[in-house]
């Protein structure tokens, strides 16, 4: 097959002999005179000068000379020209590519490409009209052409490109048929240059049309035996909901599982939309009939050089010889391009062997799905917070999921190591590993130290679509260090120097997971809960519970304003009557009621002021998050305002010590404050600036933390 690359190589030769005399150029190259440049040349060395957009090895494998080892003056041109647009191509609108050739010692010619790369050509500004309802903002969000910022020198994301515009053009009419517009359509996106900037402009015009909602919503089958009433559960499109593509065939997906799953593998849904013109709203009713007995012959996958084949097939909700069902090849589409391995997923279909045999052919283009992580934190008690941290999601391309981390601040390091397997012996089980060493230090702040090292197996099911459930048992063993003053009077009243314990406990627990938000990442409407109990043994006898939900709603969703609630609640009851250990107790404080510092609220001792923890506590959050107005939604900043509230109970065993009066006087905790939110190429970080409005006497506060963006 004729190489592409080559094959232009050849037409910028031809382009460079022919243009050369009709431009009245002698062919003088600097360094060569007329008559060496009617003949080939051999070559000693290919160099580079001026580059740093390309390397030397990457600008290597664009020119002909270096395989070639001769040149011509129309070859040289030829491959000046290729380095020049592949600058282009990167935002280098200006930028020159003269070939220098020098006389060797050796009687052979040193070519030196000599590159000037000028500045960078970015995108000035990006403008929308006709978008009355939804804001420039969150458009600038949807899209893949970026405006130049102050983070574009790292990213590289605001490079000009007609194809980038043709895709965003879908996204833009995308994202108006999944929010209430179905005949949004960009009627232009053209992009102005402007050399005396040396930027781009670009001018998107929208036609919103009218904005609908659904209407009446209804099942129909025409296959006997099928129960209607008990697929009506898979419906997201609800009356008086605002008209969305993306839920209208998320539906009719779901609705096909639950044929299948009823045992009709070959029922066909197709939903039937009716308009309603005078009230703005789409009347559906989804139609399961009994399709064509097709069955699939062959599942053909390419492009995958990293990913097994069977961790794309098992993906799919069939195999090949059983029933062929488009809703459920859908489905699998989707499946597969969560797996977040693949830049592109393709699905093509093809005539099989017979006409009751289907051919389905699966394209996918790899993408890194290895993370570097390097994270910041702040907190007034322990100080800097700092974390380095490797993740592979798709190791050795078996799918598997693997993390190591460091992590340390001024009290304490921390190792940990997890891995999963998304799929326990094949089976849409998961099972996974987790170990960690964690240290403490005994320091002014904390009375003494830990070193504690553990680890735990876990496994986890799918119950329902959004339902999910887990168990997992493990080990550990703390060593508790109280070496010097000020000493622990719970653990070592007698204050004995160079005092050491160890803690041993063995724990065995389920976890149950509803899941229903539309992106895990930036979630915008849906519920997240969660509820686990687990028994705690060995040197304890306590049973811990624990329950937390979020719900997320879109409060101007033109404007990607979004409100959310969070409630959650737990205990923990000493089996035996024997009190809960400090060691077990609850200590949090920033995740229940931000603007207290880490283990800053709860009972303590009076005598070493030593926290003690709480046994009980329910808390209760409200915040609205919102872009920034003056800061491109690009930045990945947004702000928000939000208010916490937590009423705790109980504590942990002090044994004879006395409890801190201050420390009890008021249970009830309660803060508001904003909030800074980025979503950095670290991970997304989020600075807290709090005013605590309720808290005890001797409650620890603090008005900023910096700490990493979390759902729960």
């Amino acid at each position: 097959m004729t190489n592409p690359k080559k094959l232009m190589r050849g037409v910028f030769v031809a382009l460079a002999l022919v243009a050369a005399p009709l431009a009245g150029v002698s062919g003088t190259f600097i360094g060569v005179d007329a008559a060496q440049a009617q003949q080939q040349r051999l070559i000693s060395a290919v160099l580079f000068e001026g580059n740093s957009g390309f390397s030397d090895a990457q600008l290597l494998a664009m020119v002909n000379v270096a395989e070639q080892g001769s040149f011509t003056e129309g070859g040289l041109a030829a491959d000046a020209e290729s380095i020049r647009l592949a600058y282009v191509g990167k935002g280098y609108m200006g930028v020159t590519v003269t070939p220098r050739v020098e006389q060797s010692e050796s009687g052979r010619a040193r070519i030196t490409f000599v590159v000037n790369e000028g500045q960078r050509t970015g995108i000035a500004a990006i403008n929308f009209t006709g978008n009355n309802s939804i804001s420039s903002g969150t458009l600038k969000s949807i899209i893949r052409t970026h405006e130049t910022s102050l983070l574009s020198w790292l990213f590289r994301d605001d490079t000009y490109s007609e194809d980038l515009l043709t895709i965003d053009r879908g996204l833009i009419e995308l994202y108006y048929m999944n929010h209430g517009y179905p005949d949004a359509q960009v009627t232009s996106a053209v992009g102005e240059y402007d050399t005396s900037r040396n930027a781009y402009f670009v001018n998107f015009t929208i036609s919103e049309g009218e904005r609908y909602r659904f209407g009446a919503i209804g099942v129909e089958t025409s296959i006997p035996g099928l129960n209607p009433d008990a697929m009506t559960g898979a419906i997201r499109t609800g009356k008086g909901g605002t008209y969305s593509l993306a839920d209208l065939q998320k539906s009719q997906e779901d609705l096909a599982f639950e044929a299948t799953a009823q045992g009709y593998a070959f029922a066909d849904v197709r939903p039937r939309v009716d308009r309603d013109v005078t009230n703005s709203t789409f009347n559906v009713t989804y139609l399961v009939d009994e399709g064509a007995r097709i069955y699939v012959e062959r599942i053909n996958i390419s492009g995958n050089t990293k990913t097994r084949d069977a961790v794309i097939r098992r993906e799919l909700d069939f195999g090949e010889g059983d029933p062929f069902n488009r809703s459920m090849v859908q489905r699998g589409k989707t499946r597969i391009e969560g797996l977040g391995f693949f830049k592109t997923v393709a699905f093509d279909m093809q005539a099989g062997s017979a006409p009751d045999k289907v051919v389905i052919n699966i394209t996918v283009e790899e993408q890194s799905t290895g993370d570097y992580g390097l994270t910041a934190g702040f907190d007034s008690s322990a100080g800097l917070l700092g974390e380095v941290s490797v993740t592979e999601r798709n190791f050795l391309g078996r799918g598997q999921y693997v993390r190591a981390a460091v992590s340390a601040s001024e009290s304490g390091q921390s190792y940990d190591f997890s891995f999963t397997e998304p799929r326990f012996m094949g089976l849409r089980i998961s099972s996974g590993v987790d170990v960690y060493h964690r240290i403490t230090e005994e320091t002014d702040k904390n009375t003494y130290g830990t070193a504690a090292t553990g680890g735990q197996i876990r496994f986890g099911a799918p119950i329902t679509t959004d339902l999910s459930a887990s168990i997992f048992t493990g080990l550990e063993q703390k060593v508790l260090k109280d070496h010097e003053a000020p000493w622990t009077d719970v653990f070592n009243p007698g204050h004995v120097a160079g005092f050491e314990d160890t803690f041993n406990k063995a724990w065995v627990g389920y976890s149950l997971a509803y899941n229903t938000l539309d992106d895990t990442k930036r979630p915008t409407e849906g519920i997240y809960a969660t509820f686990s109990q687990q028994y705690i043994g060995w040197d304890y006898n306590l049973l811990k519970t624990e329950a937390k939900a979020r719900y997320f709603m879109p409060l101007l969703s033109d404007w990607n304003v979004i409100g959310s609630v969070k409630g959650q609640a737990g205990y923990i009851a000493a089996l035996d009557g024997g009190g809960v250990s400090p060691l077990e107790a609850f200590r949090s404080a920033g995740s229940i009621v931000r603007g207290f510092q880490s283990g800053g609220m709860g009972p303590r001792l009076d005598s070493s002021q030593e926290l003690l923890g709480y046994t009980g506590y329910v808390a209760a959050s409200a915040e609205i998050e919102f872009p920034i107005p003056i800061l491109p939604e690009t930045y990945g900043v947004r702000g928000a305002i939000w208010a916490d509230a937590a009423l705790i109970d109980g504590n942990g065993n002090g044994g004879a010590g006395i409890i801190d009066p201050g420390s009890i006087d008021q249970n009830f905790k309660s803060s508001v404050g904003a909030s800074i939110i980025w979503d950095s190429p670290f991970g997304p970080l989020r600075g807290d600036f709090a005013h605590v409005l309720n808290k005890a006497t001797d409650d620890k506060t603090q008005v900023f933390s910096l700490t990493l963006q979390q759902l729960l």
